[in-house]
């Protein structure tokens, strides 16, 4: 199975790191609340931008792989389980 090791995923994630350990400096300096939840809305954002990305690399790659390999249900499965957890959030 293929794992998920690409550069732009690892920018985005590494770049909202950044913007958590900022936002933690910003609630110990006891900034403007309303600023720190416009920080915290950014990291959601990237965040979620890194999770689509991981998902259309994983469709692409696993997932593709594993139909023409005719064991595709288990990766279809897969997908369902976090698309609905996708949609509750």
């Amino acid at each position: 199975m293929a794992r998920c090791n690409d550069k732009k995923i690892l920018d985005l994630l590494k770049t909202s790191r950044g913007q958590l350990d900022g936002i933690i400096k910003m609630v110990e300096d006891d900034r403007y609340c309303v600023d720190i939840s416009k920080q915290i809305l950014a990291v959601q954002a990237l965040l979620k931008k890194s999770n689509l990305e991981l998902l259309k690399q994983h469709l692409q790659g696993c997932v593709k792989t594993a139909i023409k390999e005719d064991q595709g249900d288990e990766k279809i499965d897969e997908i369902i389980m976090i698309l609905d957890r996708y949609i509750k959030l």
